[in-house]
């Protein structure tokens, strides 16, 4: 093998072992900083939601972060698929990973219409930004179009069938595949419940960091 060739691998698997490790943190990040954390509950009030994200600066640093997770999330599939190449649960790991994939899209496109797009009304003035309360409304409810946001929760779904498709395989420890099962059934939890996310996150971390290490280390 060429030098180019060994130090192509090596970025790529230093990537890919930043992406195991970064994500599980900015993810975490992004729900903690979420309002009201502690006092966990279901929220369904658009004017709820936007309340609270209307005016918080640091709630939109953390969309910013979950928003940053796409590309890594993009990166981490692709490592699961390689991993379960040849395997018998090699089809399964595809639907998972194909359903995660457009979770993904979806999560972008969400933190694009909801999220990004709050901050920009922020630099209204207060009464201009009152006026906004319909189409506000019409957004959190995902109105129209807005409907296919909705395909986010694919997401962590189709992370749960890669994880069973590891579990399958033996390719990861058990306690890393449950891990990762575990963290994303409990992602698919509605607005209000970010700390049930967090924890999600955690055991997110404890699936992915050991492998990100892993890789880092060559």
């Amino acid at each position: 093998m060429s030098l180019i060739a060994l130090s192509l691998t090596s970025v790529k698997g230093s990537s890919t072992g930043l992406a195991f490790v970064l994500f599980p943190a900015l993810f975490a990040f992004g729900f903690a900083v979420h309002p009201d954390l502690r006092r966990a509950h279901v929220i369904t009030d658009p004017a709820e939601m936007s309340a609270r994200a209307h005016g918080n600066r640091l709630l939109h640093v953390g969309h910013v972060a979950v928003l940053a997770c796409c590309p890594l999330l993009i990166v981490i599939v692709i490592h699961y698929m390689g991993v379960l190449a040849g395997s018998s649960a090699e089809w399964a790991g595809l639907i998972g990973a194909g359903l995660a994939v457009i979770g993904v899209i979806a999560l972008a496109a969400d933190k694009g219409a909801l999220c990004l797009t709050m901050s920009a009304f922020d630099t209204l003035p207060e009464g201009e930004f009152v006026q906004l309360a319909p189409g506000l409304r019409a957004l959190y409810v995902k109105a129209g179009w807005m409907r296919l946001l909705w395909a986010v929760l694919l997401l962590p779904l189709g992370f749960a069938i890669l994880a069973m498709a590891l579990l399958a395989s033996g390719a990861l420890p058990a306690w890393q595949g449950i891990a990762l099962l575990v963290g994303s059934l409990l992602l698919m939890v509605p607005d209000g419940l970010e700390l049930v996310s967090v924890t999600g996150c955690a055991a997110l971390a404890i699936a992915m960091v050991p492998t990100g290490v892993q890789l880092l280390g060559g």
